[in-house]
This record gives structure tokens, sequence and C-alpha cells, in this order.
């Protein structure tokens, strides 16, 4: 084999390597604070629109929505993370994210303030969340990445969804 012949097979050996780790994430933020989602599991983005209320939920569940004929739950990202309530504007958005199991599909929508960008990376490059004991929950959090001088949270979407409660209370 060739000097140039082998650079080529570590060079495809390198990239397979790196798409093998790569990851994308949708960034969105609230407030000054930018966080991500997997990218695989964001179904759409859309406006704000008026929601259908339903009694006796936490103040952060906003409603439902008719997405297509299927009613979609509604839930604000700054109510459920206890953060600075603020006005809906042109720039808010409605992320719809899907999650679950082939048996078990669940799909909400998560109020955030304005999308950002869609961000590429090796999973490698990604940073556990910081332990703060248990006065402060990050469970939500799955990790952190900086970019661009940046810090952006990594939220997991099943605990985000409480996709356990869910189960629990459709048994």
């Amino acid at each position: 084999m060739t000097k140039e012949a082998k650079n080529k097979a570590v060079d495809k050996s390198q990239h397979s390597k790196q798409m093998e780790n790569a990851v994308q994430y949708l960034s969105f933020t609230l407030g000054k604070e930018e966080y991500g989602v997997d990218i695989l599991l964001v179904q759409e983005i859309r406006s704000w629109e008026p929601v259908s209320r339903i009694p006796n939920v936490p103040p952060y569940e906003k409603g439902v929505v008719n997405l297509r004929g299927s009613i979609v739950p509604i839930i604000d990202l700054r109510e459920k993370f206890n953060l600075k309530i603020a006005e809906y504007t042109l720039l808010t958005v409605v992320v719809v994210l899907q999650t679950g199991g082939s048996n078990k599909i669940r799909t909400m929508g998560a109020v955030v303030d304005a999308v950002s960008d869609v961000i590429s990376m090796d999973k490698t490059q990604i940073q556990d969340a910081p332990d703060f004991g248990t006065k402060v929950s990050n469970e939500f959090i799955t990790g952190l990445i900086s970019v661009n001088e940046r810090m952006v949270m990594l939220l997991d979407v099943e605990k985000l969804l409480k996709l356990e409660d869910l189960d629990q209370h459709d048994n």
C-alpha cells in the first residue's frame, strides 16, 4: 500500500469515528440562558398560538393544541424551571418534542423564548452536569457544552416530559 493510500485510509477511519461520535442539538434561549435538546427528538418548531386551558394542572402546563389531529400538551419551560415569567412575543416559539419507545410515543410542546441554532459536536466534548448537592436539582440536565464562549445546558427530554409519571398514571 502506498503512503498516499495509507493516509486516505487513516483519514477515512478518523472521519468514521467523528461521524460515530457526532451529535446535534437544537439550542434555544430562556432569558439569558441557553439550553439544547437532541435534534432527533424535535418534531417541529411552531410559533406561539393560544392554547385550550385544562383545569387543575400545574401553572407551567399551559394547555393543549390540536396538531394535525393529535392533542398535544404545551408546557412553559420558564415556569417549569422556576425562572422569571416573561410575556410571549413574536419570537416566542413552541418546540414540539417527541420521545418514547416503539410502543408508547409521547409528544409535547415546550414554550421557549427563541430558537438559537443547531449545534453539531462530538459526544466527547459534552461535560457532566455539575453536582450542586441536594438543595439544587439538575435532574433535567444531561450535560453542558461550550460553544463560542457560550455555555449550553443539554436537557434530558424524557425526564422533562415526565414519562415515568405519565406511564404510572396510565397504568
